[in-house]
């Protein structure tokens, strides 16, 4: 399958989408639900017809898009900790991609989560803890590490902790899908203007 410009900006914007509910988290103790369920979502797609379909209905990503296209221009107020998330775990892929059994770990661990969703729904604490446990005992083990800034009152109870960690797999998940149709770190740190306008493209179509 060929895969476009735009299908690496969605992939890209899912990446985004992840981080910014971890920030979210992080910063609030609360999350927007309907920007988290996508991300969560990606992780039980294995056999989509389409890079779109990976994160559900049309516009789905598009909080990470947007996010995207304001570090891109400019337009919004620059900050380092979105983007400096995005590229620990777009190295993270590439360390994960060499290490074979932690990659078969992860697929059984998602393999049990997807028998959970038969008893509880998409963000329920029972399956985040989940998926958390398969990042801590996989994805957390590599270097580097994602260090998570915060308000201490909302990165101690164990139920941000979970979300926050079954994010932080889903963004290793997008950014595992990002260089599987052709993303690479340079793309990203060189390609911004195409980049760009496949971001701006994505968002127009979502708000028609």
């Amino acid at each position: 399958m060929a895969y476009t410009g735009k299908d690496r900006s969605i992939a890209l914007a899912g990446v985004y989408q992840s981080v910014l509910c971890v920030r979210q988290i992080a910063r609030q103790g609360s999350v927007d639900t309907d920007a988290m369920t996508p991300c969560i979502y990606s992780l039980f797609q294995t056999d989509a017809d389409s890079v779109p379909e990976i994160f559900g209905a049309p516009g789905s990503v598009y909080a990470g898009a947007k996010e995207l296209v304001g570090q891109l221009t400019g337009k919004q107020p620059r900050e380092i900790e979105p983007t400096r998330y995005v590229i620990t775990l777009l190295k993270l892929e590439r360390v994960l991609a060499g290490r074979s059994q932690l990659i078969r770990d992860i697929g059984v661990g998602i393999d049990d989560a997807r028998a959970k969703l038969d008893h509880f729904p998409m963000l329920h604490p029972n399956l985040l803890a989940h998926l958390a446990d398969i990042y801590s005992r996989t994805i957390s083990q590599l270097q580097p590490r994602v260090m998570v800034q915060g308000d201490p009152r909302f990165l101690q109870p164990p139920d941000n902790q979970n979300r926050i960690r079954a994010l932080l797999l889903a963004g290793v998940r997008s950014a595992w899908l990002w260089r599987q149709i052709g993303g690479s770190r340079w793309q990203f740190l060189f390609g911004r203007k195409a980049l760009l306008m496949a971001a701006r493209d994505y968002l127009r179509l979502a708000r028609q």
